[in-house]
């Protein structure tokens, strides 16, 4: 957590609920890419994109996504705003880099990925904060490189009531495509692929997965 994010209560709100939620998150979510052929297929495709250097897993949770990326062949970092996730990431996938951090304020130099994945991290955000985490995993994005995001479509912020069996406050934010794809190309990451499927199992609305490239 940056100082510019400690006087946010919804982002300390949200750190509060993973820290409380990341062991049962972790079990939950541990083997849930193995019922998802498409949701792999996507990733397969954002990591053959990935022409060189490391990939930042943005909001990677327990690890379990940065782990399917490092098995594709990846060299694969993750970040979370939650100290709890990156605790349970750590113990699990000991093999990679896991550390605190926060989308609005990455400390992380200019261009120094290959590639960015935001696999349904920017949901948490404040809507006034969206475009800041845009355009800063936009900055450390080199030329060329991709960046696919995951999240729900919709529009305004739903309370999730007890999340993963706890009773903890959680927040999350529905999300226009058409309007993140706008976000994201006047950050200099246009959108070049984007998929919608309808929801499965215990999901409520349509998921979605655009996938763009950096300008350069």
């Amino acid at each position: 957590m940056t100082p510019s994010d400690a006087g946010q209560p919804e982002l300390l709100a949200t750190r509060a609920a993973y820290d409380t939620v990341a062991e049962d998150y972790a079990d939950l979510l541990r083997d849930e890419l193995a019922g998802k052929p498409l949701d792999r297929a996507l990733l397969g495709a954002f990591a053959e994109l990935v022409v060189e250097g490391p990939v930042l897993d943005a909001g990677c949770g327990p690890g379990r996504i940065a782990a399917h990326l490092a098995s594709l062949g990846l060299d694969v970092r993750g970040i979370d705003l939650s100290p709890g996730m990156v605790a349970v990431a750590r113990r699990d996938h000991p093999e990679l880099r896991f550390d605190v951090g926060s989308l609005t304020a990455l400390d992380l130099p200019d261009a120094s990925f290959g590639g960015v994945l935001a696999w349904y991290s920017l949901i948490h955000l404040p809507p006034d904060q969206l475009r800041v985490a845009v355009e800063e995993l936009a900055r450390v994005l080199r030329p060329g490189g991709p960046l696919l995001t995951a999240f729900q479509v919709g529009s305004g912020t739903v309370r999730v009531d007890r999340p993963y069996g706890h009773d903890v406050e959680l927040h999350a934010c529905r999300l226009d495509p058409d309007e993140l794809a706008e976000l994201l190309g006047q950050a200099g990451v246009p959108v070049v692929a984007r998929t919608i499927r309808a929801p499965q199992a215990w999901e409520r609305t349509p998921q979605a997965y655009l996938l763009a490239r950096r300008e350069g």
